[in-house]
Parts: C-alpha cells; structure tokens; sequence
C-alpha cells in the first residue's frame, strides 16, 4: 500500500495526513460497536499510514474520547495528530437512555452547551484526562450555528465572543496546552463569521465541500488566501455518495438524489467507484489538508484506503465538469491522496 501523505498549513506547525479517521463511528453512532472492534479498527487505521485522529466529548457521550485515549497511549507523542473539541460539558446522568441523540450505547453523560471562558477550559481539561494526555494538538469550537441551535444560536454566539470562548482557545494555544485552534462545524457561513473575529487556524467543515456540493467554494477560497486549514468531514455526504440512502443524517431530497445518481454514472463509465472520487475530490483544493471518515471497522478502513490511493482518469473529472455536475470553478485532482496514486 502506497503511503499516506501529510500536508501542513501555513498558520500552524501541523502536519495532517490527507486521510484521517472520525472517531464518532467507533463510538456507537447509530450501531453499537464494541471495544475489540473499535480497537482493531484504530490498528488497521494506523497499519494503513493515518496519524490524524477527531474525537470530541460528545461523540457517545465520552466513550470516543476514552477509546482514542486508550489506544494512543502507546504510541510516540509527536507521531500522530489528534483533534478534539469544545463547546459542550458532559454532565453526569445515570438515566440517559440508549439511542439519545444517535448513541446506540451513550454512557451516562448527558451534554450541556456552554461556550464560554470558563465552559472552554472545563471541556478541555476533562478532555485531557478521558484522552491521558497532557495536551491535544488541534482544539475545535463544537456545532455553534444556527442549523444546530437555531433560535438560540445568538446567546451560544455571545458566550463564544463576548463571553470569552474564544480568548480561551487563544490562551491555550499561547500556553502550549494546544498547537492550534479552529472549529468543527456542518455550515461555512458560521466558519466565516468566526474567522472575522478570532485568528483560527482550521476549519472542520462537513458536508459542505464534497463531490455532491460545492456552495462553500469562496469560503475555502479566502481560507487557502489567508493561511487556514480546512479539513473535509462527511465526504460521503452522511452516506449518500457511500451507497447510502442518507442525506445531511436525513431523508434524501429527489434533486439530491438525481445529482449523486448522475455522479454515480460517470465514475461508473470510467470503472472507478463512486466512493474513490467521492474521498479524491475535496483534496484538489489548496485550503484542503486533510479528509475525514468515520470508520467503524477493519474493513471499513481498508476500504477507504484502497478508494484514497485508487488511480482515477483525468477525463473523469472532465466529464463531471462539463456535464455541471461540479462547479466549474472547482479545482479538479491529477492525485490520489497517496503517494504513487
């Protein structure tokens, strides 16, 4: 297998590798997955060249957190990147039920929101000691927008600036506690009103630039002007361009569903699966360091790594481009994401 390439970003000393591993699968999003499972699959990951590793406390209610921690204890510091997040508190409650907000097996944490100065630092100090780690390399402000807390996004917004949620991350990047700071978000619009008024050196973005949409181009355009990461989350559109009939964690718009069928097509007359593209695309932009997947098995992983390295035709993307399927100010690959790709 061909080795995984890392890029860096000119705000901060980090290399990502250009596949990473979303730790919210391994905690039981949806399916229940159990510890042997979670742990071979952080090995086939690691066997496979991926070094950079997302978890968050909310992901299954702090298990992702104490799974990630336990398998990198072992492992070098500087040898692998690990991002993790802030903005909700896991509180101790022995009756939260299986299946709340996704988990098919939380453990007894119920979150509360709080993106304050004070919020910030209590999040990440509990996330040090779930992770046993004395440091995290990229912290990221968790879902603040509207399209996760719709009316009350302007007090969360407030607590973040006014409130000194984002004086926090500052200082603890000053202080060393972390290497660099950003935000893990599902809307750009959010990303770039944050970056108006807190020196961010990332931007988690999911689903909003993928084969399938493309609407936060000039957002990803001025991130590659002024020197901030953006990593890709949810390549797969929340399955959809994976063979899933999911969109946005929902039901599948019918347009939606024409354009990833139309997609489909293509890669189909050239023999290359849907999936390889879906993984190779968000990489030809210049702000994109690094793609994440979440993956809940082995297998899972193989795959994905076999699609990141897949040789894919020039002419594909042509096709895309000239049938408006992408837009056509998107760059196009000439890679995949490895080596001798």
């Amino acid at each position: 297998m061909a080795r995984l390439v890392s890029r860096p970003t000119a705000r901060a000393d980090l290399r990502l590798t250009t596949l990473g591993l979303g730790a919210a699968a391994l905690a039981g999003l949806y399916d229940a997955v159990d510890n042997a499972t979670a742990a071979a699959t952080l090995q086939a990951a690691w066997d496979a060249g991926v070094r950079y590793f997302d978890t968050a406390p909310f992901y299954g209610y702090t298990r992702s957190e104490r799974r990630v921690g336990e398998f990198l204890a072992d492992r070098r510091r500087d040898s692998f990147v690990l991002s993790t997040k802030v903005g909700r508190l896991m509180r101790p409650d022995a009756e939260v039920p299986r299946g709340s907000d996704g988990w098919a097996e939380p453990l007894p944490f119920r979150p509360v929101y709080d993106y304050s100065h004070g919020g910030v630092r209590r999040s990440f100090e509990d996330s040090l000691q779930r992770l046993g780690l004395t440091r995290v390399d990229l912290l990221l402000v968790h879902d603040i927008g509207r399209l996760t807390h719709g009316d009350r996004h302007d007090v969360h917004w407030l607590a973040l600036t006014e409130g000194g949620g984002f004086r926090a991350l500052e200082e603890l990047r000053s202080e060393g506690a972390v290497r660099a700071i950003g935000l893990g978000v599902n809307e750009w619009e959010v990303a770039q009103a944050s970056l108006a008024v807190a020196p961010l050196d990332y931007v988690l973005l999911a689903g909003r630039y993928t084969l399938l949409e493309q609407g936060s181009l000039d957002f990803l355009n001025r991130c590659a002007a002024a020197g901030v990461g953006v990593i890709v989350g949810g390549p797969f559109n929340s399955g959809l361009l994976a063979g899933q009939a999911k969109y946005n964690y929902g039901s599948v718009p019918p347009e939606v569903m024409r354009h990833a069928e139309a997609l489909a097509a293509v890669c189909a007359e050239f023999g290359v699966p849907l999936q390889a593209a879906a993984l190779q695309f968000p990489l030809a932009h210049p702000a994109v360091m690094s793609v994440l997947c979440g993956m809940r098995s082995p297998e899972q992983v193989t795959a994905n790594a076999d699609w990141a390295g897949r040789a894919i035709p020039g002419e594909l993307w042509l096709a895309m481009r000239e049938r408006g399927l992408v837009h056509p100010d998107a760059p196009l690959p000439d890679k995949g994401l490895e080596e001798g790709s």
